[in-house]
Order: C-alpha cells, then sequence, then structure tokens
C-alpha cells in the first residue's frame, strides 16, 4: 500500500508543531530587533549597554533551559496536548506583559524569566509529538520541518518588527498606537496575541494516533506505518510506568546529548539576538535610518530563509544513509559529523565582510543553515534510542543543557561587545577625536551619541572607524567559537556513544 492510500494526517500534526516553533521564536527573537533601541541613550532610548542588555537575554535563557527539565517531566506526565498549550498560554502572556515594564531592567528581566519558564514546553512537546506520530526513518525530517520554524519566526520577525518599531515612533514623526503604545510595546503585543489564534487549531486538530484512529480521522494502514519499528522498545512486565528525571542522567546515552546541546544551542540564539545589531555596527555606519532599516530587514531575512533549507534537508540526509541498509545511529552520526564541518566557514566571517556585506551573509547563512541540520538530526537522537515515555524528559534535560550554553554566549557577546567598544572609544579619545562630558563618560560613548564628544565634527568618520573596527574584534571571537563548538560536540558524543546503544530497561 502507498503513502498516498494510507493518509498523511501526521503530516497535519507535523505542520501544527512547525506554527508553534514559528510562534516560539517569532516570539524569542522580538528581543533582538529591539537591542538597538533598548540599548540608544535616553531619550530616544533605555540607555542601556550591550553587557545590560546580554543579562536580559542570559535570565531568559536561564530559565528556559532551568525549566525545561520539568517541563519535559510534565509533558512526559500529562501528554502534549495539555502540555503544550499550557506552554504557548504562559510565554504569550508573559511576551506581551513586556510591553509594560517600562525601562527598567530588572522589570524587563522578570518577565523575560516568565517568558523563558513558558517557552521551555515547546521542544520537549514537539519531540515527543514526533516520537508518538513518526516511524524511525521519518523522525529527523519531521522534526527538520517543524525546527525550520526556528527560522520562519526569525524571518517573520526580520520584516515586521522594524516595521512596528517605526509605525508608532514619534521621533520619526510617527504617532503612538492608540495615543498610548510606542513602537517597541506593539512589538511584542502584536507577536504576543498571535499564539492564541494557533491555540484554537490545535484544540481541534491534534490528539494521540490511537485518539485520531477512533475518530476516523486516520487510516489503519497509516497508524501501522507510524508505528513500524517500534519493537525495540520491549517494556518488560516489571517495568514502572513513572520514570523519574533523573535516572535518565545514568545512561550515558543521556550526556552524549546533553553535550551536544550545550556546545551548540547557544550559537543558534547569538544568531537570532545579535545578528541585527552585527549587520548594523558592521556595514550600516553612517547610513540613514531608513536604508539601515531595509539593510537589516533584507540581511537577516536571507539568514534565516536558507537556515530553512538546512533544517529541512538536514533531517533528511539520514534517510538517504538508511534507505542504503545503513543502521540508524550510524546514519545520524554519518549526517552530523558532515554537518559539523560547514560552520567551519564561520572563520572567515570577518574576512568576507572586508569584500562587503553580501560576502558575510553568504558565509553566515551557510554557518546558519549548518545549525538548523544539526539541530533536526540531534533531537532524533533521543528518540532513537530512548522509549517514547522517556522522550520529553531526556529532551528537556538536554534543552536544559543547551540553555546553560546559551547563557555563557550571551554573556561572552554582551561583555566582548562592551570591551572592545570601550576600547574603540578610549583609542579615539587618545587621538585626540573626542573627549568626555559631563554627561556622557567615555566608557558610555556609542555610535549614537558619539557626534555630542566629538572635538571637531569633521572628525565623526575617523571616530566611527576606530569603535567599529575594535567591536569588529569582539565578532570575529565569537564567530570563532561558533564554528568550532559542533565538530567539538561531535567528539564528545562519539565519545559517549561509540555505537548504537538502545535503551530498553525504562
Amino acid at each position: 500500500m502507498t503513502k498516498e492510500q494510507m493518509g498523511k494526517y501526521r503530516w497535519t500534526i507535523a505542520a501544527l508543531l512547525l506554527f508553534s516553533t514559528t510562534i516560539n521564536y517569532m516570539d524569542r527573537n522580538v528581543i533582538g530587533y529591539l537591542k538597538d533601541y533598548f540599548c540608544t541613550a535616553q531619550p530616544n532610548g533605555f540607555g542601556w549597554s550591550s553587557t545590560d542588555f546580554s543579562y536580559l537575554t542570559a535570565i531568559f535563557t536561564g530559565f528556559y533551559a532551568g525549566f525545561t527539565l520539568f517541563a519535559g517531566f510534565i509533558i512526559d506526565k500529562i501528554g502534549t496536548k495539555k502540555g503544550l498549550a499550557a506552554s504557548l498560554i504562559l510565554w504569550s502572556v508573559a511576551g506581551i506583559s513586556s510591553a509594560f515594564m517600562g525601562i527598567g531592567l530588572w522589570a524587563h528581566n522578570v518577565a523575560r524569566a516568565i517568558f523563558g519558564a513558558g517557552e521551555a514546553g515547546n521542544f520537549p512537546a514537539s519531540i515527543k509529538t514526533v516520537a508518538e506520530w513518526f516511524p524511525k526513518k521519518e523522525r529527523a525530517l519531521a522534526t527538520g520541518i517543524f525546527n525550520s520554524g526556528s527560522n520562519m519566526g526569525a524571518m517573520i520577525c526580520a520584516l515586521i518588527i522594524p516595521l512596528i518599531l517605526s509605525t508608532w515612533n514619534p521621533s520619526e514623526g510617527h504617532g503612538l498606537f492608540l495615543g498610548i503604545f510606542h513602537g517597541w510595546q506593539m512589538a511584542f503585543i502584536i507577536t504576543g496575541f498571535i499564539g492564541f489564534v494557533w491555540l484554537f487549531f490545535w484544540s481541534i486538530l491534534y490528539g494521540t494516533p490511537k485518539e485520531i484512529l477512533a475518530k476516523g480521522k486516520m487510516s489503519q494502514a497509516e497508524y501501522d506505518y507510524i508505528h513500524s519499528g517500534d519493537e525495540v522498545e520491549v517494556v518488560t512486565q516489571v517495568a514502572k510506568e513513572k520514570v523519574p528525571w533523573y535516572k535518565m542522567l545514568t545512561y550515558r546515552q543521556t550526556w552524549a546529548f546533553v553535550f551536544g546541546k550545550f556546545m551548540t544551542d547557544g550559537i543558534w540564539w547569538f544568531l537570532l539576538f545579535w545578528l541585527p545589531t552585527y549587520i548594523k555596527q558592521q556595514f550600516c555606519v553612517g547610513m540613514d535610518p531608513i536604508t539601515t532599516k531595509h539593510t537589516v530587514m533584507i540581511s537577516t531575512f536571507i539568514v534565516y530563509g536558507v537556515a530553512i533549507v538546512g533544517s529541512i534537508f538536514g533531517g533528511s540526509i539520514p534517510m538517504i544513509f538508511m534507505n542504503k541498509g545503513w543502521q540508524t545511529y550510524k546514519a545520524r552520526m554519518t549526517a552530523l559529523l558532515i554537518i559539523a564541518f560547514a560552520p567551519l566557514l564561520l572563520l572567515s566571517t570577518q574576512y568576507a565582510a572586508s569584500f562587503g556585506i553580501v560576502a558575510a551573509v553568504a558565509v553566515i547563512s551557510i554557518g546558519g543553515a549548518a545549525h538548523q541540520a544539526w539541530s533536526a538530526n540531534l533531537f532524533t537522537t533521543v528518540s532513537d534510542m530512548f522509549p517514547k515515555k522517556a522522550v520529553g524528559s531526556v529532551t528537556g534535560i538536554g534543552a536544559a543543557a543547551g540553555g546553560l550554553g546559551g547563557v555563557l554566549v550571551q554573556l561572552l557577546a554582551g561583555g566582548l561587545e562592551d570591551k572592545y567598544r570601550i576600547k574603540g572609544v578610549m583609542e579615539a579619545a587618545n587621538a585626540g577625536l573626542i573627549k568626555a562630558t559631563t554627561a556622557i563618560p567615555l566608557d558610555k560613548v556609542k555610535m549614537d551619541n558619539l557626534k555630542s564628544v566629538l572635538i571637531d565634527t569633521n572628525m565623526l568618520a575617523e571616530a566611527r572607524h576606530f569603535i567599529s573596527s575594535n567591536v569588529s574584534v569582539a565578532y570575529g571571537i565569537m564567530f570563532t567559537v561558533c564554528a568550532l563548538a559542533y565538530l567539538i560536540a561531535w567528539g564528545i558524543m562519539k565519545a559517549f556513544v561509540p555505537k548504537f546503544s538502545p535503551i530498553t530497561d525504562l
């Protein structure tokens, strides 16, 4: 019987997961496009430093990491339908609440912490759903499809957030929404409400394969196909139904996944939260606001768009090997190794930048696509080796480790940018181009207030060069970290699990 005859309801489920992940990353990525507004001197911005912004993203990442432990465990207990719905409601409400936090850093930190706790449920629920709804050979592809939502969400942000910011921006001659809300507030409000639209479709379309079969929405042939290859999940009569999450830490397979996530998750989060700023500082110095906005929009849209191709194509690579008769784990790890070499191109990012924005964006796009291909395959190593009832818990543990890695990457990025920005400012001061004022000490000098501290207005271009060239060094360090992370992660994973070893005692 062909796949067409057996039906395709499982791909409806994949589509639901795709859109939940799109919303998840759209809500998450809003903050990346608000960084420059937050870090602009008052009264046109919040007056934060890059380090302040890194605290905000690190706190989100930390709470996201911590709550994935509980999210995976809870989802294994209450099921994906309730678990993912509750997760989305929490992060959507928290996202909307960010619009009412004022300019205080710690108020935003509180909202972002709750937001991170809510978002923690998306991936454990999605991976568990894929394990329930897809046979092993299709899981990487299904994961790649829903994981591409992380790129779609970022692409949507690239298009709409700059427009929202300019539409309700008094400093650009535009009014406020209802005379109350600024563009940065509307960015949180609009993206937050979209999740509730998805929730309606989730409530009426989702169920377990058994429930959907009973409703007559799926054929028996598709149900049998979904469960083909499940014979390895042999559960003995004495096996416990409840599996404590901490027991998962006794397995080498868990630690392989943990280190794979810890080493690489932060790379994507760096691109999400810092890429718009990198494009602006590296290529938009001296541009007018409208040109800058369009440059950032187009560049980031391209990077995230190319990453979709990486996510879906990367998820299909193991199928090529498995169709040739390769064992699942060998096919998965071979695909991961091939993918891990692609990010090495990021070592050349700053060199490529010397040729212009097109070359730099091309290199970064390849790195982003490689990450998504890696992520799609890494997630499915869990469902390859663990029984379905443990998938949510193990995924949660790995996501927590990835979040911890993300915290370190955020703090590193913020610290490096401020360090090298100040270094550039000091060099400009030593060269007699700028001097501190009562209102603006040297450590507070940025591109947006540089004119206020110039000794001679004709020195603007030279002063900008001192700062931008030093900030470029900071990003060069970050791209080096990104380039090497995947091969190191693959080596650690292979050391923990040198050959296929499924868990059969849970």
